[in-house]
């Protein structure tokens, strides 16, 4: 009898092919599940990652401020120490925004394995190891003046770019440290030396005031 039930399996799909005839509609739990699935994935791509570190942002500028000043005296002398000064402080700054963000994440209850937050952290550390290349290579070649505008540009580029999926806040900062970036291509390299205390010491100050007030600390 299989073949011939088979058979009939096959008629009748056909027919209903010939005919016109619609297939049964979909149970409504299956709509269900489909909308409920849609509603999810439009949550997700508008959460926005919240657990930016205003106070540590804060900390971060008054370290750079420091930074800015000590190696201002080595910039015509010895811009070796003068980078190593800023590398220092770009380790010193890189612990305390992970500290203060995982605090406040915890605080907050928001993972950082979240979809936005893990396009958040894409987003923002492209530019970065762009930019940790670009300073091996220009420093091998003694490429001094060209260090500061790199860093506040691809700085700046990261925030631009990971603000999209964080706070309004954020992209605002990353247009400002990249205008800064765009005048430090045209100074000298201590007015450029300067100009990165300005971005990566007052804008951190100025920002990391603004986050901690409006987005929580």
């Amino acid at each position: 009898m299989r073949p011939f039930a088979a058979l009939r399996v096959t008629i009748g799909a056909f027919s209903r092919k010939v005919l016109g005839v619609a297939d049964a509609p979909a149970p409504i739990h299956e709509h269900a599940l489909s909308n409920l699935r849609y509603i999810r994935e439009a949550m997700e791509r508008a959460t926005a990652f919240t657990s930016i570190p205003g106070w540590g942002g804060f900390a971060v500028g008054l370290t750079a401020l420091g930074a800015a000043i000590a190696g201002h005296r080595f910039i015509a002398t010895a811009p070796k120490t003068w980078l190593a000064i800023w590398l220092g402080e770009a380790i010193v700054a890189a612990v305390l925004a992970a500290w203060t963000m995982a605090r406040k994440a915890r605080r907050a209850n928001v993972p950082f394995n979240s979809p936005a937050a893990r396009r958040f952290f894409v987003s923002y550390f492209a530019p970065l190891i762009a930019g940790a290349a670009l300073t091996l290579f220009l420093a091998s070649i003694g490429a001094w003046k060209a260090l500061p505008p790199t860093w506040l540009l691809l700085y700046g580029a990261s925030f631009v770019s990971s603000g999209a999926y964080s706070i309004r806040v954020v992209p605002v900062m990353g247009i400002c440290f990249m205008l800064l970036g765009i005048a430090a291509c045209f100074v000298s390299f201590s007015a450029g030396n300067a100009l990165l205390g300005a971005g990566f010491g007052g804008f951190h100050i100025v920002f990391g005031l603004i986050i901690a007030r409006s987005y929580g600390g």
